[in-house]
């Protein structure tokens, strides 16, 4: 869901690309709904595995996995607290939708803030 909002609201900002320490086999059908109801497809999203010799290429990993990332540290790492509504309903996939949209929205202002790399 960070992915979807970070790319769908910051295209101008950033390019995000998600990956997890133990990502799932697929995307689940709550988070599908959840998305649609933003108008955001995420259906063919196919999560990935955290590559930390990758995560020294990107300017920011944001870490919501509530552990320490393995491997060489990131340049910048950002802390977010959001309850995974993995295998629950539709309403907890809402919340964490809203959450994760307001978290999203926020780095997205931030970055806008910042002198443009040329």
């Amino acid at each position: 869901m960070a992915e979807a909002f970070a790319n769908h609201y910051g295209g101008d900002v950033l390019t995000a690309f998600s990956a997890g320490l133990a990502p799932a086999q697929g995307i689940p059908p709550n988070t599908v709904r959840a998305m649609s109801e933003m108008d955001i497809d995420v259906s063919s999203h196919m999560p990935r595995l955290y590559n930390p010799f990758e995560a020294g290429d990107w300017d920011i990993v944001v870490n919501m996995s509530g552990y320490n990332l393995p491997g060489p540290p990131p340049r910048e790492v950002v802390e977010w607290e959001v309850n995974d509504p993995f295998g629950s309903s539709l309403d907890t996939y809402r919340l964490a939708r809203g959450e994760l949209e307001r978290l999203v929205m926020s780095l997205i202002l931030n970055l806008r803030r910042l002198p443009r790399k040329r």
